[in-house]
This record gives structure tokens, C-alpha cells and sequence, in this order.
């Protein structure tokens, strides 16, 4: 049996019709069964159809999180189409860039990007679109309405095209160092990323997720996909809000969810036990970065568990999961692989290192990508003998336990020994005034680098430098310790919530003269 991944939402309306698939409280009163979310989805294939789309051609997404990505990426799936999710925070220069690399031909936007999609327009031939689609508000001379150009064609099911080993989307990563990556992935690829995933967590048909992560975020789309693939109600967040997300855990019944450690961060600080009510929450999945031990525990208190999650765009979402029964007494673990997933540790030689020894961390499955769109040179670098080298130093012990120590690239080497910034971080965030940290490397000439330690301080706490340093001692060893901090309002991080340490090293290895 050949698979369209369009199909999970075909199945999933004939076999839950009235079960709810999405709610938007943005939008007063938006709520949608199965059978109502795929009409819809089968108007816009019609309307693709209708545009002169055919299958392998590109359409890019520019919209907020809601019911027109969602039925848009399921409508491309079924026509063959590749979708091309994009990050709504970029420039339109980057914009340019991805559109131009991928070869999109049609663009459907909504229109708070309105002023930037203007600006790509009058750019011309600078990129291959050559239909324009806009979601709300006076549509401009260029486009078309989506309302109107999808709601008058039928809702019947169209002729599907494209399954298994044909592209169903191009991911372009965050870009944190140089330009961003187009992430090859297929039917075939994301079928298994979805069987993966619900072989693993614990997700319930007629679960409740909240999606409040940016759905161009393969940690949003994968989850996404695996609501309509199991039958779980989604509650979308156009933009996060911790407020908000608390407001829809208890008004919504939210029992599942997947955030990034700054948005876990974000809610705690707001959290308000006469306000809020987390007994529906039954997990919260967090990965993108080293989840802080104190986060886990803090959140235990609540009686909310967190299950640390590792994966990346690259291999559709899976890599590794800690279990229930183990997020606590194993916290700062990311867990084991996946069901269908096989993981190892390896050392510069490609062998295997012994429990507790860090390696770079690599992986094989069927839901890695096919490899990245018009780059052979990166792809043979990454994929290697049907595995995926990751960049990213990790231990195993005995168990098979996980936990990740950082980035190859972001590692530090002070004096011969290696010194894992995540673990610094980790430690910094147990200071009781610490709202955010990162560690970054200066040079220095008598040890070739030393940590620095980047924090923000918690709303109304003061925070010298010089005592945040001193706190750090007997803490960690001696090498590892920062030897300057330097205090800052916000620490910035990409849409998945990672540290963007480039910025860090362009903003301060100029501005502070290195420390003995």
C-alpha cells in the first residue's frame, strides 16, 4: 500500500468525523471537527490543482499557526506538491534566499507579513513565484484571497498524487551558523517519524494537545501530523504566551504538550497556583536544548512531569525520549532512542565509546532525511554509511540512558581539558536570581579558552558579576568554572529556542578583554 501523507487526514475524518481536530481561541468560536478540517483541506488541493500545481512542485508557507497551515500542508501533501514551511521571523532578504534555493512557485501568506511579501513582489524575478495567495485583510493588487480562492471549489476528495519516496517537505534549518539548509523529507520519512513517535510517548486517541511552538518548527509540524495520525484535539497558539498557555491548560483540559526549556522557563515564572490549574497535564515533552534539572523538579512539585526530548529537523523529530517513570529519577537525561530508532555514541575514529564517555552522537532509522535540498557536499558530510552524524556530544551509559552534553561546535578547550557549555548553563540556571544563562568561550593566551558566563536575572533581582562568579566555585571543577559574567536583559535564541552563541561571540569577544 502506497502512502500520501494526506492521507492521515482523509482516514482520520472517515474514521472520527466529529471528533474535535482543531481549536483557535485567537479567533472567537473557531472549532473544527475532522470531517470539517478535511472539506476544508480538500478545497485548498483543489484550488493548488486549479493554479496549475503539479506534483514536486514547491509551495511556501508563510502563515501563523492555525487552521490554513494545517489544512494547506495536508492539501500540497495530497496534490504531490513539496511544501516549503517558512520562519516568519526572517528578513526578506532571508526570505529571498530560502524561496529562491527551493524554487517556489507559489506563495500563500497571511497578512501580518503582508509589508514583507510586498517587498518580495516588487523584487521580481529574484525568486520563481508566480502565484500569490493571502489569508486575511484587504488582499493586495498581486494576490488572491484565500477565502474566496479555496472556498468555491468542491470538498470532495481530489485524485491524490505522490507517496512514499517522493519529497513531501523542505525544512530549511535556523541557519545559526552561515545559511540555512533545506531538510529533505518524504512520505515515507514522516510515516515513520509519526509510527516512531506514537510507539514511544504517550499520546491517547482524543488526547488534548496544545500546539503553542511555531509550526515551520519541525518540533510543532511532527506533532501536528501525529495528532491527526492518532485523533488528538489540538488547541493551536497563534504566538506563545505563558499566560495564555496556562489559561488553556485548564479552560481547554490540555493534557499534552511540547515546549522548548525557555518557554517551560516563561510559564513558571507566571504561574499562579489560586489561577491556574495543571491536573489535565498529564506530560510535557521539552527538548530543543538541555532541559535544567531544577526546571524538571519544579515542575514536579506542580505535578506536571517532563520528559526530556533530543531530535532534530534532520531526523524528522525522533531521536530520543525519557519515560515517566524515569523523568525524575533520571533527570538531565534525554532518555533512549526512539522504537524505531537506533542510537550510538562515537568517538573521532567512528568507534563506539564506553558508557560515559562523550561522543558525538549518531543515528539511523527510516525517518532520517533524505538529505538536504541542493547541497550534495552537506549531505555527504551528514549521512554517512545510512547514519546520521549530528553534531552533538552525548554520553550513553550502561541502560542505554542519554544525556547530551552540547554541540562539537560549541564545546570549549581551556587548558587540554573539554568543557561542555550546556553544563555550565545547567548549573547557572540553580541560581536562585538566574531567569536565563549561556556560556560562551573567550580566547585567552595562556589556556586558548575560557568560559564566560552570560545571564539575565530574574524579574526584580539585581545580579553583580563578580558575586555571580564567586558562586560558581565548588560547584563544578575548577576548569569549568566562568571566570567573568557579564549580566544582560534577554539572551537570544532562534525559533526552536536555542542560544544563538554567534551573536554572544560577535557581541562580547571584542568587549571584554579575556581573564587569566
Amino acid at each position: 500500500m502506497q502512502m500520501n501523507i494526506g492521507q492521515f487526514l482523509t482516514r482520520r475524518a472517515f474514521l472520527s468525523p466529529s471528533v474535535e481536530a482543531m481549536v483557535e481561541p485567537a479567533i472567537a468560536g473557531r472549532r473544527f471537527d475532522f470531517r470539517e478540517l478535511n472539506a476544508r483541506c480538500n478545497r485548498v488541493a483543489h484550488a493548488l490543482r486549479a493554479t496549475g500545481v503539479k506534483p514536486g512542485d514547491r509551495v511556501a508557507l508563510l502563515l501563523m499557526n492555525g487552521a490554513e497551515f494545517v489544512e494547506s500542508f495536508f492539501a500540497v501533501a495530497k496534490v504531490g506538491a513539496v511544501n516549503v514551511p517558512l520562519n516568519w521571523r526572517l528578513t526578506a532578504d532571508e526570505l529571498e534566499f530560502i524561496l529562491k534555493d527551493s524554487g517556489a512557485t507559489v506563495l500563500l501568506y497571511a497578512e501580518n507579513f503582508a509589508p514583507v511579501v510586498a517587498e518580495l513582489q516588487r523584487r521580481g524575478d529574484k525568486t520563481d513565484l508566480r502565484t500569490w495567495v493571502q489569508v486575511g485583510g484587504s488582499t493586495a493588487p498581486f494576490a488572491q484571497d484565500y477565502a474566496a480562492w479555496m472556498g468555491a471549489k468542491p470538498a470532495d476528495e481530489p485524485v491524490l498524487a505522490g507517496a512514499d519516496e517522493d519529497l513531501l517537505f523542505i525544512m530549511y534549518t535556523s541557519g545559526t551558523t552561515g545559511l540555512p539548509k533545506g531538510v529533505m523529507h518524504s512520505h515515507r520519512t514522516v510515516l515513520w517519524s509519526a509510527m516512531n513517535v506514537t510507539a514511544t510517548a504517550d499520546f491517547h486517541y482524543k488526547d488534548r494537545y496544545l500546539t503553542a511552538l511555531p509550526l515551520f518548527h519541525v518540533g510543532a509540524l511532527m506533532p501536528t501530523l501525529c495528532c491527526v495520525y492518532v485523533g488528538v484535539t489540538q488547541v493551536i497558539l497563534k504566538a506563545f504566551d505563558p499566560k495564555a498557555a496556562w489559561e488553556l491548560i485548564r479552560e481547554e483540559k490540555i493534557s499534552t504538550t511540547l515546549l522548548v526549556p525557555a518557554m517551560l522557563q516563561f510559564m513558571q515564572a507566571v504561574y499562579d497556583p489560586k489561577v491556574h490549574d495543571a491536573r489535565t497535564l498529564r506530560w510535557v515533552l521539552c527538548g530543543a536544548a538541555p532541559v535544567p534539572v531544577t526546571l524538571i523538579k519544579a515542575y514536579a512539585e506542580i505535578g506536571v512531569e517532563v520528559h526530556q526530548l533530543y531530535g532534530l529537523t534532520e531526523s524528522c523529530g525522533p531521536g530520543c525520549l525519557i519515560m515517566g517513570e524515569d523523568a525524575l529519577t533520571r533527570a538531565g537525561s534525554t532518555g533512549r532512542a526512539y522504537f524505531y530508532t537506533e542510537l550510538r555514541i562515537v568517538d573521532v575514529d567512528g568507534k563506539d565509546c564506553p558508557p560515559g564517555e562523550p561522543g558525538e552522537i549518531i543515528m539511523r532509522g527510516p525517518h532520517n532525511m533524505l538529505g538536504y535540498w541542493n547541497r550534495p557536499d552537506a549531505t555527504a558530510q551528514t549521512l554517512r554509511d545510512g547514519w546520521l552524524h549530528t553534531g552533538d556530544v552525548g554520553t550513553m551509559d550502561a541502560d542505554g540512558f542519554v544525556t547530551i552534553r552540547d554541540r562539537i561546535k560549541d564545546m570549549l578547550i581551556s587548558g587540554g581539558e573539554n568543557i561542555y557549555p550546556a553544563e555550565v548553563e545547567n548549573m547557572l540556571l540553580g541560581h536562585p536570581q538566574v531567569a536565563d544563562a549561556a556560556v560562551i568561550g573567550l580566547p585567552s593566551p595562556k589556556w586558548g579558552e575560557v568560559p564566560l558566563a552570560v545571564v539575565v536575572p530574574k524579574k526584580g533581582a539585581t545580579l553583580e558579576p563578580g558575586e555571580l562568579v564567586a558562586w560558581c566555585k565548588g560547584k563544578l571543577a575548577g576548569f569549568k568554572l566562568p571566570k567573568a559574567a557579564v549580566v544582560v536583559a534577554e539572551i537570544p535564541r532562534n525559533p526552536s529556542g536555542k542560544i544563538l552563541k554567534r551573536i554572544l561571540r560577535e557581541q562580547f569577544q571584542d568587549k571584554i578583554q579575556s581573564p587569566e
